[in-house]
């Protein structure tokens, strides 16, 4: 008796286990940010915003190693809040978006760090170099969301970066090479189509 009710347990944690699914959701670009600051000369810190964003997000908290980001981010709307900037960034001396017009991000490894807490580690490409970069990942909210009734989740993220790692070196380092990134994200599972 004693031998089957080991073997019943393990049966129902097995199936709870394998009924546990990872969720792909869909990064909503209205309510997606991805923000870029620096010092400047010692006596200002602006940003940028580097406008709409395309991604996804595969989570678990289940099973949170499995979970996994892309992020493509065309470069066309980065956005300074200064068109004259905005020109200069475009151009050789810094971004060159004719040769290379977007970023991207790809996960290579995620580890849970704690309650709504995760490093995720990936490939960041940006003006033809691809480097590993290190997320510190707070899990904001997963569940239902009010308006669409489809599943929903969201992060933040912060990373700091050395722009020369990418060949974005003009004025380093006076202008710094150090660049602290911040990102939000709410992404949702898309409803199918006809509802």
């Amino acid at each position: 008796m004693y031998k089957k009710l080991i073997l019943a347990a393990a049966v129902a944690g097995f199936a709870t286990a394998a009924s546990a699914e990872s969720i792909t959701y869909t990064m909503d670009p209205a309510h997606t940010q991805v923000v870029a600051q620096w010092n400047h000369f010692g006596f200002s810190n602006p940003t940028i915003h580097f406008g709409q964003v395309d991604g996804t997000v595969t989570y678990d908290p289940e099973n949170v190693e499995a979970s996994s980001v892309q992020v493509t981010i065309p470069l066309s709307g980065m956005d300074s809040g200064v068109e004259a900037f905005n020109e200069h960034l475009r151009t050789a001396d810094f971004f060159d978006i004719a040769q290379h017009p977007e970023v991207t991000f790809r996960s290579t490894s995620v580890k849970a760090l704690g309650a709504d807490r995760m490093r995720v580690t990936g490939d960041l490409t940006m003006h033809g170099i691809t480097r590993p970069v290190d997320l510190a990942v707070t899990v904001n909210g997963v569940g239902t969301h009010a308006m669409t009734g489809q599943p929903a989740a969201g992060f933040d993220a912060e990373a700091t970066i050395l722009r020369s790692d990418f060949g974005l070196d003009m004025y380093a380092p006076t202008v710094s090479d150090e660049i602290k990134l911040r990102i939000t994200t709410e992404a949702t599972v898309p409803a199918p189509e006809g509802e």
